[in-house]
């Protein structure tokens, strides 16, 4: 019954960072002049219009996951290159950004009164799943944001690579997913787990449980 309680009240700050994870890429995307995500309605703080089942039962499942991308055209940019990086760079900053209001409620809030712990697990769930959610996406694997900001900076020498993994990044994805939980090896993790309890513990007073 604990664990369903907890699972239930991870869930608001987990839609808001998904949301505010996808809105940042549009947003962005439209400031440098692309409408595409405005054009089809992605341009929103509506949790609905971002959210994708499979990634979102991942995410509690999991502990990792991924929202529905919004759509972008990049030739709609006057600096091609630059417009992909600065919009593929907008959503983990966005999260990273926002896990620092949750940590700092999980810092100052008594810890004492019994009717603020919905508070305190929501705040707990919104700073590791912001934290989570910037460091899985930087990873540099498509589709991936880590790779559309790495890829554009790559010599040619690696177009071969770069095509590959295009094709082939959310099947690697998938399967490093699937064999972190099956065999406690840490791929994945080795990364994401030390980068959501050095900043975790930076924002929020003390050592995430992830």
């Amino acid at each position: 019954m604990e664990n369903f309680v907890y699972l239930v009240l991870f869930i608001p700050p987990l839609l808001l960072a998904l949301t505010i994870h996808e809105y940042s890429h549009g947003y962005v995307a439209y400031r440098l002049g692309d409408p595409t995500a405005k054009l089809e309605g992605r341009l929103t703080l509506n949790p609905l219009k971002h959210i994708d089942i499979f990634g979102f039962l991942s995410f509690l499942i999991f502990r990792i996951g991924w929202a529905k991308p919004v759509p972008i055209n990049p030739y709609n940019f006057s600096n091609i290159k630059k417009g992909i990086i600065l919009t593929s760079l907008a959503g983990p900053l966005s999260n990273f950004i926002l896990a620092i209001p949750f940590g700092l409620i999980l810092r100052f809030i008594p810890k004492d009164v019994s009717i603020l712990n919905p508070i305190i697990i929501m705040a707990y769930g919104g700073l590791v799943y912001n934290l989570v959610l910037c460091a899985f996406n930087l990873i540099p694997i498509p589709p991936l944001d880590g790779s559309k900001i790495l890829f554009p900076l790559l010599p040619s020498s690696t177009i071969k690579m770069q095509m590959w993994l295009e094709r082939y990044g959310f099947v690697v994805l998938i399967a490093l997913i699937f064999f972190d939980r099956l065999t406690g090896v840490p791929v994945l993790w080795g990364w994401i787990g030390p980068f959501v309890s050095i900043f975790g513990q930076l924002f929020g007073g003390h050592l995430p449980l992830i």
